[in-house]
């Protein structure tokens, strides 16, 4: 992936362009809220932009996951315009993208299924209902289909550009598989969100994102690191999501939300654990 970054590697241009992407995703998004606005009635338009900020229903949280897709779209027209890449080729070799994609999805939704039928068989004790099963799965294709565009998106700016593009100017693995994958943890620090937490959790998604950037550079496509984050995600968004913020499409909810600072510390462990073991089963479906 990081032949076609090569020709335009020069720092100053990636630094440019990071700050590029994030200025379109904002545009973009600002303006797909707008045009909401031009179309829907004052209260109803109001309710939503105060919905957006916690997504607690499935339409703003659709909406919220959705309108990351523009950080992907940022990327891949920073890639034409800066560095004169084809922007599809931050996902590498398009068929070696789609198989390997395919590969992993299938091998870690077998490993979590497995791992759903291993006891303590409490999950339904534990946590308490979210969505009902009619309105959750009427949301489930749309669900599917936003979580694969902001984790996607989520992955071509992080690994498929800024990943690649380091690669291709400083050629020692610890910077340009460390260097995006602390910047994706930063990303992930929300203190108004998660409160003491906040830290942890930006740990536990620089990890996540150390284990996606590996797996791009060995298989050489973003396939597997799509992979990753799209399980992962649809489990957290769909399947049993913290109460509060970011719940409106969840089947099940845990019994307590993202500040409460003893059970996210007692989660976080058993979800590093998840994504170590989850990182082997996407090296072993490949076989890398």
């Amino acid at each position: 992936m990081t032949a076609p970054a090569e020709p335009r590697a020069e720092l100053w241009r990636l630094a440019l362009g990071l700050v590029l992407c994030v200025v379109i995703w904002f545009g973009l998004a600002r303006g797909i809220v707008g045009l909401l606005g031009s179309v829907m009635q004052g209260d109803a338009y109001l309710s939503l932009l105060e919905q957006l900020q916690t997504g607690t229903t499935p339409q703003s949280l659709l909406l919220v996951l959705l309108l990351t897709g523009a950080l992907g779209v940022g990327a891949m027209m920073v890639a034409e315009m800066l560095h004169d890449r084809p922007g599809l080729s931050l996902l590498g070799p398009w068929r070696l993208f789609r198989w390997d994609f395919l590969r992993v999805t299938g091998a870690l939704v077998v490993l979590n299924m497995a791992v759903l039928m291993l006891p303590p068989w409490d999950l339904l004790t534990s946590t308490r209902p979210g969505l009902p099963l009619d309105k959750w799965l009427l949301c489930l294709p749309a669900t599917l289909v936003v979580v694969f565009v902001q984790t996607g998106a989520e992955e071509v700016f992080f690994r498929g550009y800024f990943q690649s593009q380091l690669a291709a100017r400083l050629r020692h693995p610890a910077i340009w598989l460390g260097v995006p994958s602390l910047a994706f943890g930063l990303g992930h620090y929300m203190p108004g969100v998660y409160g003491d937490n906040a830290l942890m959790v930006a740990g536990w998604s620089a990890l996540f994102g150390l284990a996606a950037a590996d797996l791009t550079a060995r298989s050489g496509s973003l396939g597997p690191a799509v992979a990753l984050h799209f399980v992962n995600n649809v489990l957290v968004f769909a399947g049993v999501s913290m109460s509060g913020e970011m719940s409106g499409l969840a089947l099940r909810q845990w019994p307590f939300g993202p500040d409460d600072t003893a059970d996210i510390a007692a989660l976080l462990p058993l979800d590093l654990a998840m994504i170590g073991l989850s990182w082997l089963t996407a090296r072993v479906a490949l076989r890398l």
